[in-house]
């Protein structure tokens, strides 16, 4: 009897914290998403003006907005442990981010491992499922510039022409470095059993962490985005020469392999991350990095950047009143010029890589662990870990702002009615 009692108590705290942190979250979106797209609406004459600023004001409120999503997940124990190499130094290099999905935490959790990456998450373009448009943040990423594809055979082709002009549009106007895809399209779960079908079918190699990668998406960002070479491969500048100006790009540089791993092969999903009933759970991280840089200067640049931004949205908050009164995964980098971009030999190429996952996802499954890169002895581990004080003062500009706002709009709601 005291065991059940004991029982039902347990489950009774994990109902109430349950309420409890959706409340909270409800609240949370309700002041930070309307703040964040009017404080964009308050910035339409700097757009006109100098649109690469206001992207840039654009980026790190988004970035905040991510950080909010973070911390859910950080408050319920739900945390990053790093592995491998830093990719900080390459932070400000455009690159292919390429993702391994398993559920729909993976993108809270990429949301939460990129945040201490300089201005990578201010910077980056998702590409992710139409379904998304339609949830809390489908408006903010609409307005970032994000890109919503739908699966399926009937809009495959349609999905890459828009695709490829969406890059056109956006990715180099509004100054992205970083573009985020999920190559598999779809969830594991829901693909497997196809996967390995068709994997068997045409002599492919079995894979139960992960399935084979579509190419479209992948081969359209590498052409877009990458001028090809005479040997198939792309080179390092992309971009025509109107795109490119005076301030020639660079283009793509590298493709990173990311490779999410949950403990015990269990994805976390997004109600979790919502509701957090699941117990404290590390997903672990692992980088390869081939590049030199200072990590520690274009961190601190990231926070003076975002420190700037908040005299400057809170100045033109008070500006305004008087006119309106009289917010586990695995990494590795390739070069890209390493990358072929002719269908035939891309499929190979993609298809490699997620063997590769295939192969650090069973180690991992087995042994705890991710194996230790080439001339390492035992792989070295360090804890991805956000700053409660920047949180918190993240989430007390959110709640202030809206309190700013909708005394602004009661004032002249109550002046034209």
């Amino acid at each position: 009897m005291a065991q059940l009692l004991d029982g039902a108590g347990e489950l009774g705290w994990v109902l109430l914290k349950s309420v409890i942190r959706f409340v909270f979250m409800v609240f949370n979106n309700c002041a930070a998403i309307p703040s964040y797209c009017l404080y964009l609406v308050l910035l339409q004459p700097l757009r006109i003006w100098d649109s690469s600023a206001f992207w840039h004001i654009e980026g790190i409120m988004f970035k905040w907005l991510l950080a909010m999503v973070s911390s859910w997940g950080w408050i319920a124990g739900y945390t990053v442990t790093e592995w491998g190499d830093d990719v900080r130094p390459i932070s400000e290099e455009e690159a292919m981010v390429i993702v391994n999905h398993q559920s729909t935490g993976d993108v809270c959790t990429l949301m939460m491992c990129l945040q201490d990456k300089g201005m990578v998450v201010q910077k980056m373009m998702w590409l992710m499922d139409h379904v998304f448009k339609y949830t809390n943040f489908g408006l903010v990423s609409l307005i970032h510039g994000d890109f919503f594809i739908r699966q399926g055979k009937a809009h495959r082709d349609k999905q890459l022409i828009y695709l490829k002009d969406h890059l056109e549009k956006y990715y180099h106007s509004r100054n992205r470095k970083w573009i985020v895809l999920f190559p598999e399209g779809g969830f594991l779960r829901k693909r497997r059993e196809t996967s390995q079908l068709f994997a068997k079918k045409h002599d492919l190699p079995h894979l139960t962490h992960v399935t084979l990668p579509r190419l479209g998406a992948t081969q359209v960002i590498l052409k877009t985005l990458s001028a090809q070479q005479e040997n198939g491969s792309v080179s390092s500048e992309s971009g025509t020469p109107n795109q490119r100006g005076d301030n020639k790009r660079k283009g793509l540089q590298w493709v990173v392999d990311v490779t999410i791993a949950y403990p015990k092969a269990r994805p976390m999903d997004i109600q979790t991350w919502i509701f957090g009933y699941r117990p404290p759970t590390v997903t672990h991280v692992h980088y390869r990095v081939w590049t030199a840089a200072s990590a520690e200067d274009q961190c601190r640049q990231s926070v003076l950047s975002e420190a700037r931004v908040i005299l400057f949205l809170l100045v033109c908050v008070f500006i305004s009143l008087p006119v309106c009164l009289s917010p586990l995964f695995s990494l590795r980098m390739y070069p890209i010029k390493e990358v072929p971009v002719e269908a035939k030999a891309l499929t190979s190429w993609l298809y490699q890589r997620f063997v590769e996952k295939e192969e650090l996802l069973t180690h991992f499954y087995d042994k705890g662990s991710f194996p230790s890169q080439d001339g390492q002895k035992e792989a070295a581990s360090r804890p991805m870990i956000l700053d409660p004080v920047w949180l918190c003062a993240i989430q007390s500009f959110a709640f202030a702002s809206a309190y700013i706002w909708y005394s602004v709009l009661q004032y002249l709601y109550c002046c034209l009615f």
